[in-house]
């Protein structure tokens, strides 16, 4: 009788454990352990944020094997296209969406959340063997890249410049990087001269300027960090001086005006599935670390608590 009576106390216990974990957690345990949970979950968008989803992807594929994470590169319009008519859970975006997405996402039922996951210092990058420039005013790229633009060499920018002939590098019109430098720098989005080598990936421009000694290209910081040795950064002055991007400078914004916010949209109705939910779960607990580690600045830890909180 006294063994009965100890293993119903036993048993008595164990539950009570079991429902507090379920009630701190808010979500099934056993049916989120890397055993059971399987699915697929699609994602698509910005090249500049690939990099961090990416990163996310994998470490969470090692936990959860049964998942798989398809992560593309579309550019983050394109990314939205696909977003917004429900053909994919996440969508990587360098750029907020713009009121002809949201209108496309409204009309196609499609509620989602903006979850704010680091910052970039977008990068003007030129050929290492380039030795006559380290700086290039805000006022000269817009010489070079403004549209009907006909600058073709070096000493067009500023006579002192060699007598080297240039060619143009970047990202291609579906960019959210191309479409912020063009509103930074000539003034309004997708603003720009066609004649250059266009690319939805970014390490198809990082090895044409790597190749090319008359190259001056532009995209996102971390593209720069991890090709730093095939690649020279060129500071840019606002007006207050020439200032290269860093993890510090692009941190405290004094790397104008090419820093900008990086973002992650989730489908709301993708999150009711478990695989999603806790992939979004894992992006916030992990993405300070990885967004620092693949070469942007991570936004405060407290963000991305918030991010997950309205998520749940």
């Amino acid at each position: 009788m006294f063994l009965v009576a100890l293993l119903s106390l036993l048993l008595i216990i164990a539950c009570s454990s079991s429902d507090q974990i379920g009630e701190n957690t808010g979500s099934d345990v056993s049916a989120a352990s890397g055993n059971t949970l399987s699915g697929t979950i699609e994602i698509d968008g910005s090249s500049t944020v690939y990099p961090v989803s990416e990163a996310v992807a994998e470490d969470f594929g090692k936990l959860h094997k049964n998942v798989r994470v398809n992560v593309g590169v579309s550019g983050t319009g394109g990314g939205f296209k696909r977003f917004t008519a429900g053909e994919t859970d996440i969508s990587n975006a360098s750029r907020p969406m713009r009121q002809r997405e949201i209108d496309s996402a409204n009309s196609n039922g499609i509620n989602y959340h903006e979850l704010k996951v680091g910052t970039d210092g977008l990068s003007v990058i030129v050929n290492p063997s380039n030795t006559w420039v380290d700086c290039l005013t805000v006022a000269e790229l817009k010489k070079v890249w403004e549209p009907g633009s006909t600058i073709n060499n070096w000493n067009q920018i500023r006579s002192s410049f060699p007598d080297q002939k240039m060619r143009l590098y970047g990202p291609d019109t579906d960019s959210g990087t191309f479409d912020y430098f063009t509103e930074e720098i000539n003034g309004e989005a997708q603003a720009s001269r066609s004649d250059y080598t266009a690319s939805a990936d970014d390490n198809v421009l990082v090895q044409g300027i790597s190749g090319d000694k008359g190259s001056l290209g532009y995209f996102g910081y971390a593209y720069y960090e991890e090709n730093k040795d095939n690649l020279k950064v060129v500071g840019i002055d606002d007006g207050n001086g020439c200032v290269v991007p860093t993890g510090t400078t692009i941190q405290d914004g004094s790397y104008t005006p090419l820093s900008r916010p990086l973002f992650i949209y989730v489908n709301a109705k993708s999150v009711e599935r478990l695989e999603v939910k806790e992939f979004v779960k894992f992006y916030m607990d992990n993405g300070k670390s990885l967004v620092d580690e693949v070469g942007y600045v991570s936004v405060s830890s407290s963000v991305y608590a918030e991010n997950f909180n309205r998520i749940k």
